[in-house]
């Protein structure tokens, strides 16, 4: 095989260093060519297809060597294989299985006759595509989802078009669901042509194959770029791209995500209806081409294609008019709740006129996207990682139907077939199998100071129940940002500027919040700094200061917080972190306690007014958190001990020794306070106050 090095549309990633470091290893080899398709996106998306190899091992019971395949587990994603997340099975047993099949009404029937396959039993699952990968004879198999591929994969005239690119090297199979029965037909077309590189799956997707890792690689990245070139040729040439643009006044940039951010918190409470949802919204330039199109209403109606793209993204988008989504608040969220519920009628129509028998009950009804043209597009799913997916999945869904359109026409999945995909037994017993949710899944958590040690461990505290959280500070932005993303997921956390004596600054992060999660759902203001000072010595910018920060900050954050959550219609959580000293008067400390004591009752009057909207405002009194704190680190510490006639070495063991308990106070225990009043242990308690001073008797409440 010649070659190819130089590629435009896919990304050639092999290093001939790396790869003489596995050398002799095929297993090695194979797990880092999968790693390397599924590092670039134009050639499968996250845990999109699945790749092989097969080895020699040696049986451990006969102690002969056996053909082993190796092949991605299932759910598994080949961007971040590991051998831990490989099947292992004997390819005799998986060809024996050819004597047990009974035809397509027994597909199911074969998955859990895989298991009995296996050649390590404490291996992954093996997943629905394994006999597709088990049945041909190669030692290197990809199967891959491309974009370019698709698209031709889902023309009317794919398979002509298919000989126009690769003449007779390049097979064709109808569209059929992936099982054993399509293992055979895999099988049965490389014996009758044995001279194929490849065979495409109508409507599905890519197979290829070689005898070395390296071979089989770049057999891969060759037909794709082949694919990709031919596509990009017909590209506007005999008829504008999705039938010319439609809509021409779009909004700038920043237009265009002020307008998204005013949609997406009622965006997010209609879809949360069944269960709470987290969003994600995306201005591609390849996502405007598409939603500002006059084919975008005739397209996104045929649905995807692929089925990794339908699992994702439902059967159809649900496409709004730009035109009733502007003016009126009130008018827009009618407008918003009718469209909705259309959508969730013909969801409920499709259902009916598909199911069978034995079909799971109806899902959610709700879309996973939402199209706009003019402003991009939204997706709501159960997480963040999930709702990026979804819209990653549907940008490919996309770009095939660009590809399908430019060379023929495109052909959507047949509703019965996508319903037979979408309510697959075998698919709903994966989503019985799923872990359920902790108990902030679904949640976005907005947490002012969150880079300090109380805000940053309530972050951290917060994500552990399974929230996505907006730590918003002034300083350690990226620094936070890093090191939550590395310990909780990429897609958990998202660091902010605010100056919350700002109006401006606080709408800023919340629009980016919204932008980033869809909406909030938990606010803690934890915002502060301390200054201990006698009367005497308080200067008028030491009390405006405290005052600002501490009590005006409080107050301008949950103002506009309380727009969001109001306008989501999910009740939500306000968590003021206040202090002992709104309790307790003390010396040298009439500027700070008295701010305290203004934010204390400001919970309680907030909690009296926002009880309608299902909205809960709770307290949490911290006393004397030394380690971590970014109070403590200044002048606060040195007030404090000359107040109390001791060195600042000293303060740790006098505040634990004063307390009823004798315990030093941490971070961590503040923000399981926080968590107790959010996660629904407290679902019904408003207005209250939590101390968590170690137990200081005249900061009793009563």
């Amino acid at each position: 095989m010649d070659k190819t090095l130089t590629f435009q549309h896919v990304s050639y990633l092999w290093d001939e260093a790396k790869a003489a470091e596995l050398a002799g290893d095929e297993v090695a080899l194979f797990i880092y060519r999968s790693n390397l398709l599924g590092a670039d996106l134009r050639l499968t998306n996250y845990a999109g297809g699945n790749t092989s190899c097969k080895v020699a091992e040696t049986d451990p019971v006969s102690g002969q060597p056996v053909e082993v395949m190796w092949v991605k587990g299932s759910g598994g994603d080949i961007g971040t294989l590991t051998k831990a997340g490989c099947a292992t099975l004997y390819v005799e047993k998986l060809h024996q299985l050819k004597h047990r099949y009974r035809g397509l009404q027994f597909e199911d029937e074969m998955v859990a006759l895989f298991n009995h396959c296996l050649f390590d039993p404490k291996s992954a699952a093996p997943s629905i595509d394994t006999p597709l990968h088990g049945l041909l004879p190669f030692k290197h198999i990809d199967h891959l989802h491309p974009d370019a591929l698709i698209a031709i994969a889902a023309s009317k005239d794919g398979e002509q078009i298919m000989h126009e690119i690769w003449g007779d090297t390049m097979g064709w199979l109808p569209w059929q669901r992936p099982g054993f029965d399509l293992g055979l037909q895999l099988e049965k077309i490389v014996q009758d042509n044995p001279h194929l590189r490849g065979v495409i799956l109508g409507g599905h997707g890519l197979f290829t194959w070689g005898e070395t890792s390296y071979e089989s690689y770049l057999n891969t990245l060759e037909v794709i770029e082949q694919a990709a070139t031919y596509l990009e040729a017909h590209y506007g040439k005999t008829k504008p791209v999705f039938g010319g643009v439609q809509l021409t006044n779009t909004p700038d940039d920043t237009t265009r995500r002020q307008q998204a951010a005013r949609l997406m918190p009622t965006l997010r409470g209609l879809a949360s209806q069944q269960r709470r949802m987290v969003g994600h919204y995306t201005d591609d330039a390849r996502v405007l081409e598409f939603v500002n199109s006059n084919d975008l209403p005739r397209l996104a109606r045929l649905g995807t294609s692929c089925p990794d793209h339908f699992l994702r993204t439902k059967i159809r988008p649900l496409v709004l008019d730009p035109a009733q989504v502007q003016g009126d608040a009130a008018r827009v969220k009618t407008y918003l709740e009718g469209q909705f519920e259309a959508y969730r009628q013909d969801y409920a129509a499709y259902y009916e006129r598909s199911k069978h028998p034995n079909s799971p009950a109806i899902r959610d009804a709700n879309p996973v996207i939402i199209l706009l043209p003019g402003v991009g597009m939204f997706a709501f799913a159960k997480d963040k990682q999930t709702a990026r997916v979804a819209a990653e999945f549907y940008t490919n869904a996309i770009n095939v139907m660009k590809g399908a359109e430019a060379v023929s026409t495109y052909q959507g999945l047949p509703e019965q077939e996508a319903f037979d995909i979408e309510y697959w037994l075998l698919e709903e017993a994966k989503l019985q199998r799923m872990a359920p949710p902790k108990s902030l899944s679904g949640k976005v958590a907005y947490v002012t100071g969150g880079t300090g040690g109380i805000g940053k461990a309530i972050c951290e505290e917060l994500l552990k129940q399974g929230a996505c959280v907006v730590a918003v500070d002034r300083d350690r932005l990226e620094e936070t940002q890093d090191e939550l993303r590395q310990q909780y997921g990429r897609d958990s956390a998202l660091s902010a500027p605010i100056n919350v004596t700002d109006a401006d600054s606080i709408a800023a992060s919340l629009q980016a919040s919204v932008l980033q999660f869809g909406g909030v759902d938990i606010i803690v203001n934890c915002a502060g700094l301390s200054i201990s000072k006698p009367l005497a010595d308080t200067t008028q910018a030491d009390w405006d200061i405290l005052n600002d920060v501490l009590v005006k900050g409080q107050f301008l954050v949950s103002q506009q917080a309380v727009e969001i959550l109001r306008q989501q219609g999910l009740g939500g959580d306000i968590v003021n972190i206040a202090s002992k000293n709104g309790l307790v008067a003390g010396p040298n400390n009439v500027a700070y306690g008295t701010a305290k004591a203004a934010q204390l009752h400001m919970s309680r009057l907030l909690a009296a007014e926002l009880g309608p909207d299902k909205i809960r405002v709770n307290t949490v009194n911290p006393d004397a958190v030394l380690r971590g704190s970014k109070i403590w680190e200044g002048a606060w510490a040195q007030g404090r001990a000359k107040a109390y006639g001791i060195s600042v070495e000293e303060l740790p063991q006098h505040y634990a020794k004063r307390t009823l308990l004798g315990e030093e106070l941490l971070a961590e225990d503040i923000a399981k306070a926080v968590r107790v009043f959010v996660d629904g242990s407290l679902s019904k308690s408003t207005g209250n106050v939590l101390n968590v001073d170690g137990g200081v008797a005249m900061a009793f409440v009563r």
